[in-house]
């Protein structure tokens, strides 16, 4: 059996709330800027929740041909975008490598906002005032099919839909089908559009998020004895992966590596984790495991962070699994008190902000932590800090009791 090969991450495509774009995504997360606001997709002045982070700045004709946009939704048009900014920013060539190249995406909701959209129609005006293009919209797949169709992609495409760990999940299919030798590269990441009346009422009901609606730039506050829930947003975020002597060959620019992954699933109730996060943790462990390093070398942790009561208790009773005393002296990052939470998207961005960090020297912080929860007892900073990890472990969780975490190493 051939030896694994090294898997470098050579391209960042970033379409979030704080920019789009990896570098103005960072500079403005580094800036401290906090992209929640009033929500003003749709009236949600009789929800409980009416904030959210949009980005209003995004046209699909800056990345899209005029006819892809009228046969795509923004789901879609979303990801589309995001691998393009992916494949320029690794000064790829695709070329004969189409064939060795495979596409992995994650989506909690896929084209769900698209059906919701026309049922209306439908329920107003008849089934012949319905998109024809509906069907091939709003099914999961249809992210990673329409990445291949636009790049003429004929290596193999898929996409799961494990909720808030999807884009951190496909990465890591992708990682293992670059490391088997199954692709040459891969594009991967998370992809989420689901700021549409029902998709967001839905959470609403739910009791997930929150309802700190006058303050709305401290409404998420991951790790802060005062959070009352996450905040949804919207957005994609994919990253070209490939053969690390590929990347050398070519003398790419390498943000670093992906290491080991691991996954896992409480299989204990669809919307409360374990409250001991014990199967967060055995997903950690097995990412360290895979990636053939120790917990003792493990530098920084990417939280997930989601700002929820109980989610961000049973996230640090994980950590103190794994790491122990050792814990309260890892420098951890939450960013999401400035993205957001993009539901399956995040996970991509969190691995993109890990490598820049790791680049950069730099941990980010949590913006609005002020008052620390005392159940939470980690090493998590306001503002950034300078940080030389090498070693990154970065952490995604979903409803469903789904659980995904990626190691990943600075470049050498």
């Amino acid at each position: 059996m051939p030896a694994p090969y090294r898997v470098a991450v050579t391209g960042l495509g970033m379409i979030t709330p704080l920019g789009i774009g990896a570098q103005r995504m960072w500079e403005s997360l580094l800036g401290g800027r906090v992209a929640i606001t009033a929500l003003t997709r749709f009236d949600a002045t009789n929800f409980p929740s009416r904030i959210a982070a949009q980005i209003d700045d995004f046209d699909a004709a800056d990345f899209l041909s005029r006819r892809r946009v009228q046969w795509t939704d923004r789901f879609s048009q979303l990801a589309v975008s995001a691998a393009r900014l992916a494949i320029d920013d690794a000064r790829l060539q695709l070329d004969g490598l189409r064939p060795e190249t495979g596409v992995f995406t994650g989506s909690a909701l896929g084209g769900v906002a698209l059906a919701e959209e026309q049922m209306e129609i439908f329920q107003s005006d008849g089934l012949r005032s319905v998109r024809p293009l509906l069907t091939i919209s709003v099914f999961g797949g249809a992210a990673a099919s329409n990445i291949a169709i636009e790049f003429g992609i004929t290596g193999p495409a898929s996409a799961n839909a494990n909720s808030c760990a999807a884009g951190a999940m496909a990465i890591g299919d992708a990682f293992q089908a670059v490391r088997r030798g199954d692709v040459r590269l891969a594009i991967a990441g998370g992809v989420e559009a689901p700021l549409a009346p029902l998709t967001y009422g839905a959470f609403t009901v739910a009791r997930a998020m929150s309802t700190n609606n006058d303050d709305a730039q401290h409404a998420s506050r991951p790790f802060d004895a005062g959070r009352d829930g996450f905040v949804m947003a919207e957005g994609a975020g994919m990253l070209l992966l490939e053969r690390y002597e590929d990347a050398v060959n070519r003398d790419a620019r390498i943000y670093g590596e992906i290491v080991g992954y691991g996954a896992s699933n409480d299989a204990h109730h669809m919307s409360a984790p374990l409250t001991g996060g014990e199967q967060t943790a055995s997903a950690l462990q097995r990412a360290i495991d895979d990636g053939g390093v120790s917990a003792g070398e493990i530098e920084a942790i990417n939280a997930h962070g989601s700002s929820t009561r109980i989610g961000d208790r049973a996230e640090v009773r994980a950590y103190e699994r794994i790491f122990g005393e050792r814990l309260a002296q890892i420098p951890v990052s939450a960013t999401k008190g400035q993205h957001a939470h993009a539901l399956g998207a995040t996970g991509a961005w969190e691995v993109a902000i890990a490598l820049l960090g790791m680049r950069d020297r730099v941990v980010p912080g949590a913006v609005n932590l002020q008052r620390r929860d005392p159940d939470c007892a980690i090493d998590c900073a306001p503002a950034p800090r300078e940080c030389a990890a090498r070693l990154v472990l970065s952490n995604s969780s979903g409803f469903g009791g789904i659980n995904a975490a990626l190691v990943l190493a600075a470049a050498t």
